[in-house]
């Protein structure tokens, strides 16, 4: 098994003063003392340079610091290309093999060719890889790469790893602007930057799963949300919308283009610009152009990926298609008292709703869509709505990925006082939020603060945005850890933002009856600077420790492994195996598999659960016409599955494969009633054994410590 080694040898007033403070911009320049219009307008070019100067050092530094993890955690500069291509597990090696074959292509056209007409991912059958999978961005660096005159001077993979560590200075650089417009400071941005990079563990895992499909979409995410933060601003100039509206739809296009999980994160947007649109919270235009452009965006990259189904029976088109029709439809909702607003609100959910399931439900029967069906099971059977037995769901159930965010977690973001600065802001935000959305529902619609009278509590539309952002995705991250890493990222922008803002501390100090711009003005700059001290000295030391800290790549019994392949077998030979070692295989051997990680294709999912019944307790034969019938020729074995101690009674491979076959499982323990015991041995141990009824189908034809190599007799 692959392992990380150390490396050898290497009052009236105030009342008066509450009602102005609605009208001051957050903007530092305008907080000056007044002056001439020369010296504001010198302040903020000063402001401006420093703080983009700030901005894009934070994004080089970390992007060099992640950067410097990834090489001293493998030596990558010093490890033999298989071992570098190994160092990509599981479904990045998949998507780093269709760049590696684009640069052996003997030209690009012959290599989008291969793409397209693919017949090596899958055994026995001819499939479009830029419609099944999200890789775009490998045929984008092959192309740079062959036009670009760096081939003398960088090898292909460093060209590849560093344009992703690269990206990591765009995702806090975007960040770092995010926290700047909400707070109206760049301190809030450095803050952001510092706490994305004191949390690392939690708000990224590019070093070490580097192709990874979320590592190349999330800093355009984030881009997004930046622009989506700036456009929601009042009072905008008509060019300053217009190029913020190009900024939405060129990082949503870019976000949805590189992940295919992309539509259930921007559903979660739409739902929040739902909601807060709802309660009068956000200029009602301004949300309509934010949905077209999420529908406008998708379909485009429908069209880029053939009309990949996956994207065409999302429920992000049907919810903003459904949200958009019934606004129509529905033109008084925003009227009457708060009885009849919260009645006709109850009733626009509902009709959005209904509409939504219908519309989706009507696409995916008319186009005999099931690319997503298993996330559905999973979901079902997550949050309780029956037992099931179904082996994808299971899988996914049983991943610690997919599972409840654990509590220590919370236990790291509170060591760097991120996670109690997020709740302070968030419930002083939320509460804002309460009082503008009753006050909403209780006056005529689009009235400004400053119509409920003096000092009445406002919340700024972008401000209203992140928080339902940050409410949004943190629920999504509390359900399933891998999606934490949509949201600790904007955790740590809100956090900072809020402590720099006018809007928390002015909330906070008029309702303490404290209330003066200069307290206001002391604290939004001295607690964010405290926090920045007090981080720099508790971790400083622990970030320049974890720099000097050299370890080495070691996983040589998958080296001798794809050595063995690579020297003793045809390269037409088909190969079976589990998902994560069978995407390697591709990488490292480029031989042809049944199966492999991406999981987003109905006909792969059964293809790999019938090759996963070498695990199973199935008779030789069954095997055999099992792996036969997708044109195996060889079946790789790994002891860690066979064997699994890794999951719990009940998660285990061997299990979930059990129940699905209605067997009893292994071990002590409790069982369905209905499950029977299984009429044979399991064949992954058996086979082992040498047996007749086994050498006539199955040869050995190589094994070391982990795994075992299996030549299957031709059919007769």
């Amino acid at each position: 098994m692959m392992s990380i080694r150390q490396r050898k040898g290497a009052k009236a007033s105030e009342v008066s003063e509450e009602g102005a403070a609605q009208q001051e911009s957050v903007t530092l320049e305008q907080e000056l003392p007044a002056g001439g219009g020369s010296r504001r307008r010198l302040w903020r070019i000063l402001s401006l340079t420093a703080g983009g100067a700030v901005a894009l050092c934070a994004g080089v530094l970390t992007s060099v610091y992640l950067a410097t993890l990834h090489e001293n955690d493998l030596w990558f500069s010093n490890i033999k290309e298989v071992e570098r291509e190994i160092s990509f597990r599981t479904e990045c090696g998949l998507y780093y093999s269709y760049y590696k074959q684009l640069l052996q292509a003997p030209s690009l056209l012959q290599g989008f060719h291969g793409l397209i007409h693919d017949n090596k991912t899958e055994s026995m059958r001819t499939i479009n890889l830029l419609q099944r999978m999200n890789i775009y961005q490998e045929v984008l660096l092959s192309v740079l790469y062959r036009a670009l005159s760096v081939q003398n001077y960088l090898e292909p993979v460093y060209f590849y790893v560093y344009t992703l560590f690269g990206l990591q200075a765009v995702h806090v650089s975007a960040l770092f602007v995010t926290s700047w417009l909400l707070s109206g400071t760049w301190l809030a941005g450095l803050l952001a930057a510092c706490w994305y990079v004191t949390n690392r563990v939690d708000t990224t895992r590019v070093e070490f799963t580097v192709p990874l499909r979320e590592n190349w979409a999330l800093p355009f995410f984030a881009v997004q949300v930046a622009a989506v933060t700036y456009f929601l601003r009042p009072n905008l100039q008509p060019l300053s919308e217009r190029l913020a509206l190009l900024a939405i739809f060129a990082s949503t296009f870019v976000f949805s283009l590189m992940w295919q999980f992309n539509q259930f994160a921007m559903l979660l947007q739409a739902l929040g610009l739902f909601a807060l649109d709802s309660l009068d919270m956000l200029p009602a235009l301004k949300v309509t152009w934010l949905y077209a452009i999420q529908v406008v965006a998708l379909l485009l990259v429908c069209a880029l990926q053939f009309f990949n189904s996956m994207i065409l029976g999302s429920l992000l088109i049907s919810f903003n298609l459904s949200v958009l029709i019934v606004r129509r439809l529905q033109k008084d909702l925003k009227t009457g008292n708060i009885l009849r607003r919260l009645g006709k609100l109850s009733l626009h959910v509902l009709v959005v709703l209904c509409l939504t399931l219908f519309l989706n439900n009507l696409t995916k029967k008319t186009l005999s869509l099931k690319s997503d069906e298993h996330v559905f099971k999973f979901l079902k059977a997550k949050f309780g709505f029956g037992a099931t037995r179904d082996f994808d769901a299971n899988l996914y159930l049983c991943e610690e990925a997919f599972g409840l965010l654990p509590l220590n977690t919370f236990g790291r973001l509170s060591d760097t006082l991120l996670f109690h600065a997020h709740v302070f802001v968030l419930c002083v935000t939320a509460a804002a939020a309460l009082a503008v959305a009753l006050r909403n529902l209780s006056g005529p619609p689009g009235r400004p603060p400053q119509a409920a009278g003096a000092g009445a509590v406002g919340l700024r539309p972008e401000t209203a945005y992140n928080l339902a952002h940050t409410v949004l995705f943190g629920f999504l991250a509390l359900s399933t850890m891998r999606m934490k890493y949509l949201w600790t990222p904007h955790l740590c922008v809100f956090a900072a933002s809020g402590l720099c803002s006018t809007e928390v501390w002015g909330l906070l100090l008029r309702a303490a009856r404290l209330y003066t711009p200069a307290r206001v003005c002391v604290l939004r700059y001295s607690v964010p600077i405290l926090m920045l001290l007090c981080l720099c000295y508790k971790f400083w030391p622990g970030l320049m420790d974890e720099l000097s800290e050299l370890r080495e790549f070691y996983d040589p019994d998958t080296v001798e492994l794809m050595d063995w392949i690579n020297a003793n077998t045809p390269g037409t030979a088909v190969f079976a195996g589990s998902m994560q070692l069978l995407a390697g295989v591709k990488l490292c051997t480029g031989r042809t598999l049944t199966n492999h990680p991406h999981y987003e294709d109905s006909s792969l999912r059964a293809r790999t659960k019938a090759v996963y019944q070498i695990y199973a307790r199935r008779p030789p034969e069954e095997v055999h016409a099992l792996l036969r019938a997708l044109g195996a020729d060889y079946v790789i074995l790994e002891d860690s599955v066979c064997y699994e101690r890794r999951h719990q009674r009940g998660c285990r491979l061997r299990d979930l494969l059990d129940v699905a076959n209605g067997h009893v499982m292994d071990g002590p323990g409790e069982n369905d009633p209905d499950l029977k015991q299984a009429g044979h041995p399991r064949f992954c141990e058996e086979v082992k054994r040498d047996l007749p009824p086994y050498t006539q189908l199955f040869t050995r034809v190589f094994q070391n410590k982990t795994f075992h190599v299996y030549k299957l007799a031709r059919d007769k």
